[in-house]
């Protein structure tokens, strides 16, 4: 019934907006003639609407008869600026496999965030930042980079925390498997890695997730109910978990298939009934762990997502809708000072054509996949709203080309979503960056993002140019040295090493990193030391963060990294071979680093730099 629907599932029943008078006004924004047919873009102004009745915000449906015939079109409501919050916040980032604990099993999973966010509201933050949680590839192909998902609407199940769920006390064969001397030698062991082996993590955790999967559905408890319920109101879901079921048995990516089953088309017997029980369940947990998570709002520090630009060529969403991306090209970006050649991400950029004719149905359920469980979130390469590099498959990056993307209708979608969940949108916006983004940006209320050390210049007399007030403000981002490193110069080093940088290149480099070491200790508030070198790395750290949290920023997002002086970056841009990318684990544990006299002290400092007293103060 529709009652039935709107209750589980949100559906209403459409509405009809009259349009004032026979003749509506519309006019033409552009025409163009194309395989011998006029095509008009036309406007129809807000006044011919009925006054009797105001549109409300959401997402209609357009329908227009005439002489041609009858056309539909999607009609987006949305606020004019993404949804903000008032004053002044500050946060912390730390990506999630990195946070580890004394109760982890080689990697973070979500009972450690949710500790971390109970730390940072006692210290007095408003967010934890972490990189994309999306669902990643163990085998075939094992892909652990947050930026190359297996699908942007499913999770990553490698943070769920089976001991989390009442079933894990329930089920006896998960408890003897957690409890065995094998498993204990082999927690105890990725424990001690200097870097987590995603692939041996997931491997340990995933058959007490399956035991306890068997052992939910022979209980048949209020629990078992709630499962079946929720598999049976997302129906995605099953189709999620037949695919990567089938990926199991079939031990090879999706292209590499039989045609039936490339088709999309799959069967019972493709897929072994266990591993797609075990996906639904894995997934099921994610969400609810999120949701509680996510849901003591009131007076508690919010999460702040990443949004990845890209999908997997392998994944569940290119997949099931092929259509909906340009699958004879890639993503990338032309070439640069850094990268001469250009650079190929690998993944398949979004068919701006498919997409509108879609009603934008797949960049929506994405959004609001992370929305509904966030207070903040970073929209990867905010570029990407305008324009995406378009590299032909098989041809290098310097023959690329770009693609022009309708912005203004994926501005209002996020603007809409955000307000539905109250929040705060972010856009990267680092990087050359066309005039007509940042005007955007700005005109639809999406935060920019201000990094210290991309913003540091040599001149001590405009070494840093002011945060402007509506900034996201930290020292670095994760594509970036910690701050140790780039003080030091070992992050320069480190590129002549791999070769992005010669010699030469390098000592340029170097020159130019001492020239604004020496403008950053001037220019910062503070007596500066006689000597550049005398000042301690750690000095000047606080000193540039306490500068950040003293600016008129909205936000200011600390690296937790960085307050222990880490010199290790977890991400070294185009060396995806070279360094082991997203695999390091934070240098202390989170017990060892909430109770460190240096990491309290600079927090404290920028919580009370932050606090709104100290704002009006300032005003006054």
């Amino acid at each position: 019934s529709q009652d039935h629907r709107k209750r589980r599932t949100g559906w209403q029943a459409p509405s009809f907006v009259e349009i004032a008078g026979d003749k509506p006004d519309l006019k033409t924004i552009e025409s163009a003639e194309l395989a011998g047919r006029r095509h008009l873009s036309l406007r129809l102004p807000a006044t011919n609407l009925a006054r009797r009745r105001r549109l409300p915000l959401g997402y209609h449906r357009f329908q227009m008869e005439c002489r041609g015939g009858a056309f539909d079109s999607l009609l987006i409501a949305a606020p004019r600026r993404a949804f903000d919050v008032p004053g002044k916040a500050w946060g912390v980032f730390l990506p999630l496999y990195s946070l580890v604990s004394r109760e982890s099993w080689g990697a973070g999973d979500f009972s450690d965030l949710e500790k971390l966010v109970e730390w940072t509201t006692a210290e007095g933050g408003t967010v934890v930042s972490t990189l994309p949680l999306m669902a990643s590839f163990f085998n075939h192909p094992l892909e652990i980079s947050p930026y190359m998902p297996a699908s942007r609407l499913f999770w990553n199940e490698l943070y769920v925390d089976p001991r989390k769920a009442p079933e894990y006390m329930e089920c006896p064969a998960a408890r003897t498997l957690v409890h065995s001397n094998f498993f204990e030698r082999d927690v105890a062991a990725l424990r001690s890695l200097p870097q987590v082996d995603h692939r041996r993590v997931m491997a340990l955790k995933r058959p007490v997730l399956e035991a306890m999967a068997q052992w939910l559905l022979k209980t048949k408890s209020e629990r078992t109910t709630a499962f079946l319920d929720y598999v049976a109101d997302h129906p995605r879901l099953s189709d999620y978990a037949r695919f990567r079921a089938a990926a199991e048995r079939q031990q090879a990516p999706w292209p590499a298939w039989p045609q039936r089953l490339r088709s999309g088309k799959l069967k019972p017997g493709d897929y072994d009934p266990a591993d797609e029980t075990y996906h639904q369940y894995a997934q099921w947990l994610a969400e609810e762990q999120l949701q509680q998570l996510s849901a003591k709002r009131d007076g508690r520090a919010g999460l702040y997502l990443d949004f990845p630009l890209g999908v997997h060529p392998y994944s569940y969403d290119v997949w099931r809708n092929p259509e909906r991306f340009a699958l004879q090209a890639s993503t990338g970006a032309p070439p640069d000072s850094l990268f001469t050649k250009g650079q190929n991400w690998g993944f398949p950029p979004p068919h701006p054509g498919v997409m509108r004719r879609q009603g934008y149905a797949y960049f929506i359920a994405s959004l609001r996949h992370q929305f509904r469980h966030t207070r903040w979130i970073r929209i990867d390469h905010v570029m990407g709203l305008h324009r995406l590099f378009w590299i032909p498959e098989d041809r290098p990056a310097s023959e690329g080309v770009y693609v022009h993307y309708p912005a203004e209708e994926l501005y209002a979608i996020l603007c809409l979503e955000s307000h539905r969940t109250k929040t705060v949108v972010v856009g990267e916006n680092l990087g050359t960056v066309p005039p007509e983004v940042t005007r955007a940006m700005g005109e639809r209320g999406l935060k920019p993002m201000y990094v210290l050390q991309y913003e540091a210049q040599p001149d001590p007399k405009k070494c840093l140019r002011a945060a402007p007030a509506n900034a996201v403000a930290s020292l670095n981002t994760h594509d970036m040295p910690p701050f140790a490193a780039f003080w030091e110069g070992s992050d320069l080093r480190d590129l002549q090493e791999i070769g992005l940088l010669d010699r030469k290149e390098a000592a340029e480099q170097l020159q130019k990193r001492q020239s604004v070491r020496k403008a950053l200790q001037e220019f910062l508030p503070g007596k500066p030391p006689r000597r550049a070198s005398a000042e301690p790395a750690g000095a000047i750290m606080q000193r540039c963060q306490e500068w950040l949290a003293s600016s008129r920023a909205k936000m200011v997002l600390v690296n937790l990294e960085d307050l222990w002086l880490e010199t290790a970056p977890q991400n070294v841009p185009g060396t995806n071979l070279e360094r082991p990318n997203w695999q390091r684990k934070a240098r202390y544990s989170l017990e060892e680093f909430r109770t460190m006299a240096g990491v309290a002290n600079v927090l404290r400092s920028i919580r009370r730099l932050r606090s709104p007293r100290r704002a009006n103060l300032r005003a006054k």
